[in-house]
């Protein structure tokens, strides 16, 4: 009990902060919105935080206060405020005091010209870069062969044919291709995904290359449990497994805001399904939203839930895999919010299940100690 109050205790001093003054600001309407919204991120990004915490424990205590800090203001202000902002700016021509202006006159996004209109039409490029960033993240994860498998029908035989050099770009381009038949403009969606691929190529070669050590030895910015603990086998010793610091730790950090970033835009785009104001939405998914990922994150991390659960890390990425399919898909097409989360909730509440179902297995089967000898005088 403890450790979850230590864990999550500033993001249940936001959550009451932020409900305070939604009721100042529109009553309890306000109220009831803030909370649904905040709920909804969470709902939407447990798998963003089972993926967050494989990564940050492998970084330095500095640099886990650095993600609670300084990347919660950027998860904030940054990714679920200022960027839809941004991005409305970009496609739309208008300044940002133009975009501001339009934000807080609440328009109703049905109606054209309105500030959740204009998210609304940008939906096809930010879930092209989005989906590009996510499938790629999912495709290196199955098409690595791992020591522990969940899905054993479907992870083993991907795991073979993902020893094809770059089969994970070739899939995520027939996938762009694919989506970009399915908006009236093409043109713009492949440039979208295309720049998801390369910020993911980026951030992922520069956090390895300033790691300082192949792949072989050092579990690496994607590291899973069978990772670390064959590292840690190899009599590395902790202080050289899963500790990341200096230029290693800061690309590994920015990975993770990119990583956000990604899960964020469904988020963001979604919430004007539910209110068209900005001011609840930055209450919601960002100040409890992102607050409670990042702490549920912590947590993960020390109480070493993922080795305790092996199963956690698949079922998470395959969360991602199913995300980055609907955002695709939703380059086209109308996805509701409840079938993203529902479908995220379902993969992890399995692979949670299963993880106890395969760990009260291993603790039938192994041996009982053998009682120890009798002493006679």
């Amino acid at each position: 009990m403890k450790t979850f109050l230590r864990t999550f205790n500033w993001s249940l001093i936001v959550t009451a902060a932020a409900m305070i003054v939604a009721y100042f600001y529109g009553g309890w309407a306000a109220v009831a919105l803030t909370a649904i919204l905040g709920v909804m991120e969470v709902t939407l990004s447990f798998d963003n935080a089972v993926v967050n915490a494989r990564i940050l424990e492998n970084m330095s205590a500095f640099w886990q206060k650095i993600f609670l800090t300084i990347g919660i203001v950027i998860a904030v202000f940054g990714m679920r405020l200022l960027m839809p902002l941004a991005l409305v700016a970009i496609t739309t021509g208008l300044s940002i005091p133009e975009v501001v202006t339009l934000a807080l006159e609440k328009g109703d996004p049905d109606v054209a010209g309105t500030y959740g209109h204009y998210l609304h039409d940008a939906h096809p490029q930010i879930a092209a870069f989005g989906g590009m960033f996510l499938l790629m993240l999912f495709l290196d994860f199955v098409f690595e062969d791992r020591d522990i498998k969940w899905l054993t029908w479907l992870e083993t035989p991907l795991a073979k044919i993902g020893q094809l050099d770059s089969l994970s770009f070739v899939v995520s381009l027939i996938a762009l291709v694919a989506g970009s038949t399915l908006t009236e403009h093409p043109a713009e969606v492949l440039i979208a995904g295309a720049l998801g691929l390369i910020t993911y190529i980026a951030v992922n070669a520069l956090g390895s290359f300033f790691e300082g050590a192949d792949e072989d030895d050092n579990p690496g910015i994607h590291g899973s449990a069978e990772d670390i603990d064959r590292a840690l086998n190899a009599n590395k010793g902790p202080s050289n497994v899963a500790k990341l610091v200096g230029k290693a730790a800061f690309f590994s950090f920015l990975y993770l805001e990119v990583l956000d970033a990604s899960f964020s835009f469904d988020g963001v785009v979604g919430a004007f399904a539910i209110t068209a104001d900005p001011i609840i939405i930055a209450l919601g998914l960002g100040l409890i939203g992102a607050m409670f990922v990042r702490s549920i994150t912590i947590f993960l991390v020390r109480q070493g839930t993922l080795n305790d659960y092996v199963y956690l890390d698949h079922g998470a990425h395959w969360a991602i895999g199913a995300l980055a399919a609907i955002l695709i898909v939703s380059i086209g097409f109308d996805i509701p919010e409840v079938v993203t989360g529902l479908i995220g909730v379902a993969f992890i509440g399995a692979a949670f299940i299963t993880s106890i179902i395969r760990n009260r297995r291993e603790q039938t089967a192994a041996p009982e100690p053998e009682p120890a000898a009798a002493v006679t005088a």
